[in-house]
């Protein structure tokens, strides 16, 4: 009997040791913040990604993606969305009127994903081909009634606090109708600020790249890597930094390709987009706590990618069956579906059909706010 109550007892002894051993184990940490690329190639749609895959040397990135989808564009106003309100949706999660900045069917002032990441700690960063107030990358941080409005949209930049920034418009900040300098404010603030060229990152403070007065050079007007290089820089400013970030990266000219019908600069700025998109994906695979989301605003030009023929001088035409043609319906935006491409953590959450506005509720979810 007495062995049976020292074998109880010792029993009972393993068990309060074994739980205050499980008490005092220190507490799992919460998990790490996700970042956030969000890659826009303007105005493309399912036939541009294509054309990357039949005028492109090399295998594209897209084919990197499992994780895919499409999105209706079709803002509150128009079935026929332009970037604003497009922009618009993704930011803020909310469809709104065309030509609308960051601000509601009613022109209410919406928060974004940056203004609402920045609460929480995220470092942040936008990198675009046209100027940094244009309607795609200005949708991020400003909120006013109309596209045009540059230079109140660059009074909200100068004083968004993003950490990184790439692109053109200088004109917006220094050459004002109020005749104020902006460039003045971004000083102040500490920027790293370079209007000459794609300098050396200083990842102590933030860091602002304004290199034309507007927009960017095309490719067909000689535009070298600066959409790739920008996007690197950003990567390795973030990284430096050790913060979670969410970064807004825009291919800009894939619409402007569509609206002046210009079948070489489309596929050019397709596949320039592309290859930004390796720079990324590159990204990913050695940070794995990242969500890459490439989607479109909408898509240009009502492009379809068809038969090539040869003409010869009777003016007859005979089929060469092994190339074919870019074909233009439109110089305007269309209603297609545009493709969401994801990888990364949350990948998942973009396959399927859905509205444009749901891109923003994807991403909150991913992050798990």
């Amino acid at each position: 009997m007495n062995k049976i109550i020292k074998s109880a007892s010792a029993f009972l002894g393993i068990l309060v040791l074994a739980s205050c051993s499980k008490n005092q184990e220190p507490k799992k940490t919460s998990e790490e913040p996700l970042n956030i690329i969000f890659m826009v190639g303007d105005g493309m749609g399912v036939p541009q990604v294509s054309s990357a895959f039949y005028f492109g040397e090399e295998i594209p990135n897209f084919k990197q993606f499992k994780s895919i989808g499409l999105s209706r564009t079709s803002s509150v106003s128009h079935l026929i969305t332009d970037s604003a309100a497009g922009a618009t949706a993704f930011s803020t999660g909310e469809k709104t009127y065309k030509r609308a900045i960051g601000v509601s069917k009613d022109t209410i002032s919406l928060p974004t994903i940056l203004e609402q990441l920045q609460a929480k700690g995220y470092q942040t960063g936008l990198a675009c081909l046209t100027s940094l107030t244009h309607a795609t990358p200005a949708a991020f941080y400003a909120h006013v009634k109309d596209r045009d409005m540059h230079e109140e949209i660059a009074d909200y930049l100068v004083n968004a606090h993003v950490d990184f920034l790439a692109g053109g418009g200088k004109k917006f900040l220094s050459k004002r109708k109020d005749g104020r300098n902006l460039f003045d404010t971004l000083i102040k603030q500490n920027y790293k600020l370079d209007t000459l060229a794609l300098s050396e990152i200083d990842p102590t403070r933030p860091n602002a790249f304004f290199l034309t007065e507007n927009e960017l050079p095309n490719k067909i007007q000689g535009r070298k890597d600066f959409l790739p290089e920008a996007t690197k820089k950003g990567l390795d400013y973030f990284s430096a930094n050790k913060k979670p970030f969410f970064f807004m990266v825009e291919g800009s000219f894939i619409d402007w390709g569509g609206h002046a019908k210009d079948d070489k600069m489309m596929i050019e700025e397709v596949l320039d987009f592309d290859k930004t998109i390796g720079v990324v994906l590159d990204f990913v695979k050695t940070h794995p706590n990242t969500l890459l989301v490439v989607t479109a605003d909408h898509e240009t030009g009502g492009v379809s990618i068809g038969k090539f023929y040869e003409e010869d001088a009777q003016g007859n035409k005979k089929e060469v069956p092994n190339k074919v043609q870019v074909y233009f319906n439109t110089d305007q935006h269309s209603t297609e579906l545009v493709p969401v491409f994801a990888k990364g953590k949350g990948e998942e959450l973009f396959r399927g059909i859905y509205e444009n506005n749901e891109i923003y509720h994807k991403l909150i979810k991913a992050i798990g706010n």
